[in-house]
Formats: structure tokens, sequence, C-alpha cells
């Protein structure tokens, strides 16, 4: 008969791979039915009730489906007859994420209880450090925005990555499916995600075997709440297989808005200064 160490360490190993595999059902099934969880995403009070637990999975497995990881680094377990806890360190994010900080991981905390001869969860505790805290003398609003902020820019980052390497699915990870983007070209607006799509695979396409680059080296960020509003001058840069590299730039602002604990794009608005004396798009503007 395996000890209560053992059995626990299995739970919590077979709940980690669920999550990784995105199943919902094997995810839930040895929680208790009042689970308590403190997640990384609001709200601050905590997700109360197996209900409230099972909505905040579907948009961490389509942010996961991006091929990020969640895998348990290290598991330690402490079990009494009728109760236990366990502390754990996972592996929890893209390549492009890790690349740029390889040292981060998801804290987790677990409060288990026995019910009926078998141990369920009752409390989860997730957590990651914050590398770039604000201020000490600042509100809890303000350490909030700040770390959304942080979200934001990582957010931007694999944009910047997935369009070096030509990543088109990755490119979509955090647009909003309702997206309205104002965009270069015509028509006036393209509305949903997959007309944003067609934009961005014109825009790799374009590249051939060559190269493309997208940076926002100015990139301003200012987050209200769930709201927050990105700008900056954006800079491509296409270098065709045979041919001299081309530089752009041009205006980008960009909304977002937290869905679910997720930061979503919801709107778009990109543009050339125009010439007056012509009436044409300047396209040969540098800062």
């Amino acid at each position: 008969m395996p000890t209560d160490e053992e059995q626990i360490r299995t739970l919590i190993e077979r709940w980690a791979d669920a999550v990784h595999r995105g199943d919902l059902s094997a995810v839930l099934a040895d929680h208790a039915k009042d689970i308590v969880m403190f997640d990384v995403p609001p709200p601050r009070q905590g997700v109360r009730g197996l209900d409230a637990y099972r909505e905040t999975w579907p948009p961490f497995f389509q942010w996961q489906a991006q091929g990020a990881s969640f895998e348990i680094e290290s598991l330690d377990i402490t079990a009494g007859d009728e109760v236990a806890f366990a502390y754990a360190l996972l592996r929890c994010g893209t390549p492009d994420e890790f690349a740029h900080d390889p040292d981060n991981r998801l804290r987790l905390t677990l409060g288990l209880r026995k019910q009926d001869g078998r141990w369920v969860v009752t409390h989860e505790h997730h957590s990651f450090p914050l590398t770039d805290p604000a201020p000490a003398d600042v509100g809890p609003d303000r350490r909030d925005d700040a770390a959304a902020e942080q979200d934001l820019r990582r957010l931007h980052q694999r944009w910047f990555d997935r369009t070096a390497a030509k990543d088109l699915d990755g490119l979509m990870a955090g647009i909003a499916d309702d997206v309205i983007s104002y965009e270069h070209d015509h028509p006036l607006q393209h509305v949903g995600v997959q007309a944003v799509r067609e934009v961005c695979k014109a825009g790799l396409d374009a590249a051939g075997d060559g190269s493309v680059t997208w940076q926002v080296p100015d990139l301003k960020i200012l987050v209200n709440g769930d709201l927050a509003v990105a700008w900056g001058l954006n800079q491509v840069r296409v270098t065709p297989a045979d041919g001299q590299t081309a530089d752009s730039w041009s205006r980008g602002t960009r909304i977002f808005e937290r869905r679910d604990g997720a930061w979503l794009m919801i709107h778009q608005h990109l543009s050339y200064p125009y010439d007056p004396s012509t009436g044409r798009a300047r396209t040969d503007l540098h800062p």
C-alpha cells in the first residue's frame, strides 16, 4: 500500500500532466468541491468553489497552446493523518519567455485533506516572483499595474520574436477574436482575428526566403485596472535573400483588455504620416 506521501505525489504529478495536456476533467478530478485557489491573475480574493475553479482553466489552456511548458521541477510533501501540504517549483512558460528569463519559475503550494479515504486538494496558491517591482511606497493598485505592464511587455516581446521566426500562429497569441484593427492599407478597418491574421501572413510572405523583424524601440505602456494602452514607433526591417535591407517606420497604438485574467489586444491603429502637398503617405521617414 503506498504511503500518504506517495499517494499525494502521484496525485500532484497526475494533475500537472493533465494541465499540460489540457485535460480539464482530469485537472478537476482530485479537487474538493469547496476548493479555494489564489491564482496569478485576479480576482484578488481568490477563486472559490469547483465551478469557479473550472472556469479559470480554458484561458490558460489557450495560452499554453502557444507551446508553453508546465513541468514540475521540485516537489516536497508533508502529510499527517487527515491533512497535508505540498510545495513545488514548476517550469511554466513559453520558449520565448524562458529565453528572456531562464530562471523564472511558478511557485505552487497545495493544501489537502483526506475525504472518504482519499486525498483531495482543498487549496492552491500559484505565484510568480515579481522581477521588476514597483517602489515599496506605492499602493497595491500601482503594484498590480506595474506587474500588468511587465506582462504586456512580455507579450510584445513574444510578438517580436514570433515575427523573426515567421511563426504566424505565435503572432496571433494575445489577440482577441473580436479585435478591430486599423491597418496601413485598405479596407478602413479589419474586423476579427482572422482578418488580422491575413494581414500578418501577407507581411511574412512578402519577405520570401529573406528575414523580417519588427520592433517598437520606444514602447510606452499605461495600465489602469483591466484596460491598457501601448504606443510607439514601429520599425519593420525586411532583408530579402538576395537584396538590400529596407527599414520602414510607422506609428502604432494598441488597446488591451484583461479578460478572464489574460491580456488581449482589442484594438490596433497603425498609420504613416502623409505629405499634405501631395496627399501621399510618407513611408520613407525615420526618427
